[in-house]
């Protein structure tokens, strides 16, 4: 069987980060959602996207398909109906399509609101759904859990070094080529999975539960707390705490960054610090790209989000509830405002357009740096971010 994933309308809700990408390659958890449905289904899959993303996450069809709706987590439940799914049937929680098997011919149609001669199954399960930014973080913790279980069962972690002090050692899973040292680690509360070739730095303290991707650096005397994960080949340093970095992002000095999500190829300067609490205590509110104004989030601890390619420098401060676009450089004194655009660069006292150009050389430096090409697939998609976002400058 083919299996294709595919964006709904909460696409719009995960913005920026879906400039960039397609929902199923945010990560929760340790993997993103497509190496979750990956894992479950034993099988590659390839994506059903926005033109601008194609060329970079492919479509793959055959004659027998099926379509897997991508802001969804897999379980065990959702695999086996999937498995019996009959051509032309859904299946569906409430008035969602978790999945649907078609026909080469008819994928070219597609369309969510305009599904017409198919028979739709209700699952019987309660399937995680991702609609919300900050639900990035919110799930993060349980989504650990979760991949930690269902990447370790059966296999055996790598042996932990006498240097460290560890509580719970039975839920500490060290892969292959990762060095630990030196570090306090804490699994009473959740597991804490470490990459392979991942570097735990000396003085380090983490508390699951935490998940630190292939590559990836904590620096000496980091103070980690749960549900954070640390994608690979990210570096991180200071206080971390309920925050998601994709990948490819640096935080390698002090500063504290809590109730966060930050894109890949992002750097945070040295003190950069986020507040996830408002002096009142109120419920935080963020700007959403859909409704193009602030809505509420509902909760009291909300920090910072940041799109791919984007920067600040040292000592840069970030409101509660602080969404920043793609590609924006932040710099200066004073909280920045709680809305930062794409490709704006600037600091309090205002910002200016960050030239299309300028951005493109800069990336290519920063890719260079971890021995990536930036290519003309990656220049056209943030030159297509850059058009689809001039609205917002």
């Amino acid at each position: 069987m083919n299996y294709i994933l595919f964006g709904d309308q909460t696409r719009d809700n995960l913005l920026p980060f879906t400039f960039t990408r397609p929902i199923a390659d945010l990560r929760v958890g340790i993997l993103t959602v497509r190496e979750k449905w990956e894992a479950y289904l034993n099988e590659k899959t390839s994506s059903l996207t926005e033109e601008f993303l194609s060329y970079k996450y492919p479509l793959v069809k055959k004659n027998d398909n099926i379509l897997i709706n991508g802001s969804i987590f897999p379980n065990n439940q959702i695999i086996k109906e999937i498995n019996d799914l009959e051509p032309n049937q859904t299946l569906v929680v409430g008035e969602t399509i978790i999945a649907l098997r078609l026909k080469a011919k008819d994928i070219d149609n597609f369309d969510l609101d305009l599904i017409e001669g198919v028979s739709p199954m209700v699952t019987s399960s309660e399937p995680v759904k991702i609609r919300q930014l900050w639900e990035v973080f919110k799930f993060n913790g349980q989504a650990i859990r979760d991949d930690f279980e269902l990447i370790t069962k059966g296999r055996k972690s790598q042996k932990i070094d006498a240097s460290n002090n560890v509580i719970q050692p039975d839920q500490v899973f060290i892969e292959e080529g990762a060095k630990v040292e030196n570090a306090i680690i804490n699994a009473s509360e959740g597991p804490v999975y470490i990459g392979e070739d991942a570097h735990v730095m000396d003085g380090s303290i983490i508390r699951g539960p935490v998940a630190l991707g292939k590559g990836a650096a904590i620096r000496m005397g980091a103070k980690i707390y749960g549900n954070t994960t640390i994608g690979p080949y990210s570096k991180v340093g200071g206080e971390i705490s309920e925050t998601v970095f994709f990948g490819y992002s640096n935080k390698s000095h002090d500063g504290f960054l809590g109730n966060s999500v930050i894109g890949e190829w992002c750097n945070l300067g040295a003190n950069t610090t986020t507040s996830n609490l408002k002096n009142n205590y109120e419920p935080v509110r963020i700007w959403s790209y859909l409704e193009n104004s602030f809505v509420e989030t509902g909760l009291q601890f909300c920090g910072t989000f940041m799109g791919d390619h984007s920067k600040c420098g040292i000592n840069t401060m970030f409101n509660t509830g602080t969404v920043v676009g793609v590609n924006a450089n932040i710099f200066g004194t004073g909280f920045m405002r709680n809305f930062i655009p794409s490709f704006s660069w600037g600091s309090v006292s205002g910002f200016s357009v960050f030239e299309i150009n300028k951005a493109i050389e800069l990336a290519k430096i920063v890719f260079s740096r971890r021995n990536r090409k930036f290519d003309k697939t990656e220049e056209a998609i943030l030159r297509n971010v850059y058009e689809r976002t001039f609205n917002y400058r």
